[in-house]
C-alpha cells in the first residue's frame, strides 16, 4: 500500500510539530511549509490549528493560505483539518465573529450557547470538552482497521455545526450528538487530536496518507 507526499501547512496557529512526529514515527514522507509555493509539490495537505478562529484566520491570509486552500479544494486534493483547522473550513465562527474559508457549509458555535438553547445545566458538563471521547462512526476509507466506538482526543470549546448532517461521519455524545469527523467533497476533518489518540489516531492518520485514500472512498469502520 503506497504513500502519499503530505503537506503540512504551518501558518503559526497549528499544532505542526505533533502532527510531524506522528507521521515521522509512521516513516510517512511530508514536507512542511511556510509559504504556499513550499507545498505546490505535495499529493495531499494536512491543516492542523490549535488557539483562536479570527487570529488564525489573520494568519491564513497573510501567508496567502486562504487562498491556497481554497484552490486546492476546488481541485478535489484531499485535505485534513485538524481541531481548530476542522473550524474554519467553515463559512463563519462565532470565535471572534470570525468569516472563515468557505470550504464547507456551515458555522462554529460555542459549547455554551448551545447548552443553554438544549436547557442543560452549565454545572453538568465542563467547558472546554476535553480529554477522551468514544466516536462512533459512519462507513468511510479514513475509519478503516478502527473499531467502531474507539476513544479519541478532544479539546475543544466550539462545535461543528455543518449545514449538512450528511456531511457528519462521526459523531461523539457530550451532552448533544458533537460532530467529530466531517467529510465534504475532497476536505475531511477531525474535531479530536489523531496525533494525540495513541494507536487509533496514528491509524486514522495513515488511512489518509495512504495512496487508495481517495476523497469518494468508503469502508466500513
Amino acid at each position: 500500500m503506497g504513500l502519499k507526499m503530505i503537506g503540512i501547512i504551518d501558518y503559526n496557529a497549528g499544532n505542526v510539530k505533533s502532527v510531524e512526529m506522528a507521521l515521522e514515527f509512521m516513516a510517512i514522507p511530508y514536507i512542511p511549509g511556510k509559504k504556499p509555493e513550499e507545498l505546490k509539490n505535495a499529493d495531499k495537505l494536512i491543516f492542523p490549528g490549535v488557539g483562536d478562529a479570527a487570529y488564525a484566520m489573520r494568519q491564513l491570509k497573510v501567508s496567502g493560505f486562504d487562498v491556497f486552500l481554497k484552490d486546492h479544494a476546488q481541485k478535489n486534493t484531499p485535505i485534513m483539518g485538524i481541531c481548530l483547522g476542522s473550524q474554519i473550513i467553515f463559512d463563519y465562527s462565532e470565535e471572534g465573529d470570525t468569516d472563515c474559508l468557505g470550504l464547507v457549509p456551515g458555522k462554529i458555535t460555542h459549547f455554551k450557547k448551545i447548552f443553554d438553547n438544549e436547557g442543560i445545566p452549565a454545572e453538568k458538563l465542563k467547558i472546554p470538552h476535553m480529554g477522551w471521547n468514544e466516536v462512533h462512526c459512519k462507513e468511510d476509507l479514513i475509519f478503516k482497521n478502527i473499531k467502531e466506538g474507539t476513544d479519541f482526543y478532544f479539546v475543544h470549546s466550539y462545535v461543528i455545526e455543518p449545514a449538512f448532517w450528511s456531511d457528519v461521519r462521526a459523531f461523539c455524545e457530550y451532552g448533544i450528538k458533537v460532530p467529530a469527523v466531517i467529510r465534504h467533497g475532497s476536505v475531511i476533518a477531525c474535531q479530536f487530536h489523531p496525533e494525540k489518540s495513541g494507536e487509533a489516531g496514528l491509524r486514522l492518520l495513515k488511512n489518509f496518507c495512504n495512496s487508495d485514500y481517495i476523497s469518494v472512498g468508503v469502508s466500513s469502520c
